[in-house]
């Protein structure tokens, strides 16, 4: 077994001192804060990755550079397992470890900790694939994290800029290349092609679908859909909205899938006309949300939740169609987010399981399905179909023409979908095909259901690991007597819920709450997140004025 280059990782590590006054946290969605701060973490992920790749027998690992829907001064890192997905959570507290060790001399002992205790072999070989989004923090930070890999003798391809998405993608196929499970060409023009030629099949047939406009954020999904743009030609029309990224401070900047979640409303830069639709993605391309205009011109929202009933529904439809409804069974994972009318939509046809807040636990339980769908409300979400399911789709033998064609677009309809990981355009795509198959426009999809009234608060708070939560985030075990002053406010709206929960992004606490009407909605909301604000000591002078 072959043993650590010591005095290599300790001097390209001084290079690269931790900040003494941050604790980094790997959370949700990797390391995320403000990317000035963030050189000394990333040099210390390009360490674990390579160190990730060797436990795994030399297999390639991710790491993505992005903060996604966070403000243009955060960056963050993430790393990705080799079949595209998150990080094996038992990683992410020695990814915690590693970041915070106070200099380059406990930074090595943490290391040789990690290789003992993970029994890793040095002599295996090292891989790692890495991208960046368009922050202009993204160069400074790859060269860290290249410092990082050098150190470990690690094998690297550089991605370049590109959206997570396409990294994810990228680390499967990279990994599967040659074997049975295949997932497609190992480069970003593979990923272009394999999504574009099957949702051109999807649509063959179908009158065109009017133009989509999608807000790509001023974010990599701008660069990621002008080239699906080029590849899909005179088939599917895209226009683009947002796509300034090379303007200073431009990035997620009231625009984007978070802006039109959160305040519920257009991004000033868009207008649409009656009965037109659109859709925004976020800063790294994998979160969607739609919208439309009505015929009096008035904004709604389709958010995941409504995707999922949209997609949701198609997929037994064309399972059934195939006969194969026996054989397949399809569920969808939700969270305490999702809207209470989607969950009873959802409910009356098929199975519907609640997880905590996360892609890592909506991934992992999705998997326990034929058929796993999931989107967070934030529209960040995929559809997974078992190694099963997607041989029995390959190798059914139809009785009838109905058949033969539900297959085909079932065959399509896996390639058309990135199953590593929730794929703002992607998604789309899929949407779109839903759409264009049965005839919709987004009245008759917003028609499903009626979204019950909801409103989301954030809470800045000092700490956030203070606030401590059960039964899928739902219920709020610290800090104690909170949750049973929340319940005493519910009790009082008519249709009213609500709950609490850290943010596993920022120093934050998420407030959500839903009731019959919209004033009772925002009027819980606020009066829960007062709550909140009073528990958390915050200071009585800087209490925003709209918290009750």
């Amino acid at each position: 077994m072959s043993t650590l280059s010591v005095e290599e990782i300790k001097i390209r590590s001084d290079r690269y001192p931790k900040p003494s006054d941050i604790k980094f946290q790997y959370g949700t969605a990797g390391f995320r804060t403000l990317g000035s701060t963030l050189s000394s973490v990333l040099f210390r992920v390009g360490v674990l990755a390579a160190l990730r790749s060797k436990k795994l027998d030399g297999k390639t690992i991710g790491v993505m550079v992005t903060a996604s829907h966070n403000p243009e001064p955060d960056n963050g890192v993430k790393l990705v397992d080799p079949r595209g997905e998150m990080l094996e959570s038992s990683w992410e507290v020695h990814a915690t470890v590693l970041a915070n060790a106070p200099n380059s001399g406990a930074f090595v002992a943490a290391v040789d900790e990690l290789v003992k205790t993970a029994k890793i072999d040095l002599s295996k070989p090292a891989r790692v694939v890495y991208a960046r989004d368009t922050r202009p923090t993204g160069p400074e930070l790859v060269a860290a994290l290249k410092n990082g890999l050098e150190a470990m003798k690690a094998e690297y391809r550089d991605a370049g800029v590109t959206a997570t998405p396409v990294l994810h993608y990228l680390v499967r196929t990279i990994n599967t290349k040659g074997t049975k499970d295949s997932y497609g060409d190992d480069t970003e023009e593979g990923y272009l092609r394999k999504l574009s030629d099957a949702f051109k099949k999807l649509l063959a047939g179908k009158p065109p679908p009017p133009p989509l406009l999608i807000d790509c954020a001023n974010g990599v999904g701008a660069v990621m859909a002008e080239k699906f743009k080029a590849c899909l030609g005179d088939t599917f029309t895209i226009n683009l909205a947002n796509g300034a990224i090379h303007t200073p401070g431009a990035l997620n900047n009231a625009c984007g899938a978070d802006f039109v979640k959160v305040n519920q409303k257009l991004p000033p830069s868009i207008t649409l006309q009656p009965g037109q639709r659109a859709c925004s993605v976020d800063g790294d391309a994998d979160r969607l949300i739609y919208y439309y205009a009505d015929e009096r011109g008035q904004f709604h929202m389709l958010d995941g939740d409504k995707i999922t009933a949209l997609v949701a529904s198609f997929i037994v439809e064309l399972v059934k169609a195939a006969a194969l409804d026996e054989h397949i069974k399809v569920g969808v994972i939700q969270t305490a987010y999702a809207n209470g009318s989607s969950t009873k939509y959802l409910s009356a046809r098929l199975p519907v399981r609640c997880v905590p807040t996360g892609v890592k636990h909506l991934h992992h339980a999705a998997e326990q399905y034929d058929v796993g769908v999931y989107f967070e409300a934030n529209g960040h979400g995929t559809v997974l179909f078992s190694p099963a399911a997607q041989e029995l789709v390959s190798g059914h033998n139809p009785s009838t023409p109905t058949q033969a064609t539900a297959l085909t677009n079932l065959k399509n309809v896996i390639d058309v979908i990135n199953q590593t990981v929730g794929d703002a355009l992607s998604d789309a795509f899929l949407v779109e095909v839903v759409l264009a198959h049965k005839s919709y426009s987004g009245v008759e999809w917003d028609s499903l259901y009626s979204d019950l009234p909801n409103r989301l608060v954030k809470v800045v708070v000092g700490d956030r690991n203070a606030f401590e939560t059960e039964d899928a985030e739902r219920r709020l075990v610290n800090p104690p007597g909170l949750q049973a002053k929340i319940n005493e406010l519910v009790g009082k709206y008519e249709g009213g819920r609500s709950f609490v929960r850290p943010s596993g992004t920022e120093d934050v606490v998420r407030v959500y709450a839903e009731a019959a009407s919209r004033p009772q909605a925002d009027d819980l909301a606020f009066r829960v997140a007062g709550l909140v604000y009073d528990e958390a000591g915050g200071d009585p002078l800087q209490r925003p004025r709209e918290f009750l």
